[in-house]
């Protein structure tokens, strides 16, 4: 009889050890796949933020290569343009004023304005001319007499302190004037000069 319960002690025993063997193997089995799966999906995230790091800075670098570039060529047009005015304002700022301080030169003009008023008419044209106040001397008794008798024109000339160079013509009634100032013929011809100069300095580099 004690034989045979010690028999079923031990085989209990057995039994509750090997079972709790198990239990803890398959606890451990567990626990393993768990931090298995863990280990995984921190390392997937990690990747991804790498990743995301990654595209993120190249979408940066993208950016701001393409704002430099921008910004580097508007550099270069602004240079361009700023090259371009200062050559043209040398080139003709000066003749411009000093043509324009020609009393004849100016006369020429005027005069050929004058005679093209109202070509398809014979009748006298009443002219009104404004003159920088230092050709005052020069050029309204020239206008107001001589030129207009031999224009077969009335002219009225006034001058003004505020012009430099240059003049202003209109009809007599003053409902309009053309400006033919200093700045207007330096304007002019700077429209021409300009896409010459412009193919000249950078012929080889067309935008």
């Amino acid at each position: 009889m004690e034989n045979k319960l010690q028999e079923l002690t031990e085989k209990l025993y057995n039994e509750g050890v090997e079972k709790a063997n198990e239990e803890a193997k398959k606890i451990l089995d567990d626990a393993k796949k768990e931090a298995e799966k863990i280990k995984n999906d921190a390392q997937k995230e990690a990747d991804q933020i790498v990743q995301d790091a990654k595209d993120k800075s190249a979408d940066l670098k993208k950016n701001v290569e393409s704002e430099i570039n921008l910004a580097a060529k508007q550099t270069l047009r602004e240079v361009k343009k700023n090259i371009t005015e200062l050559i043209t304002t040398k080139v003709i700022k000066d003749p411009v004023k000093e043509s324009l301080n020609e009393k004849e030169f100016i006369k020429k003009i005027i005069e050929t304005i004058i005679k093209n008023w109202n070509p398809q008419s014979n009748e006298p044209v009443n002219i009104a001319v404004t003159l920088p106040e230092k050709q005052q001397k020069e050029l309204k008794d020239y206008f107001e007499n001589k030129a207009a008798k031999n224009l077969n024109a009335g002219i009225k000339v006034d001058v003004s302190s505020r012009m430099k160079g240059g003049f202003e013509i209109g009809p007599a009634d003053g409902s309009y004037k053309i400006s033919f100032s200093e700045e207007d013929f330096e304007n002019f011809f700077k429209s021409y000069l300009r896409p010459r100069t412009v193919e000249m300095l950078f012929e080889e580099d067309k935008e």
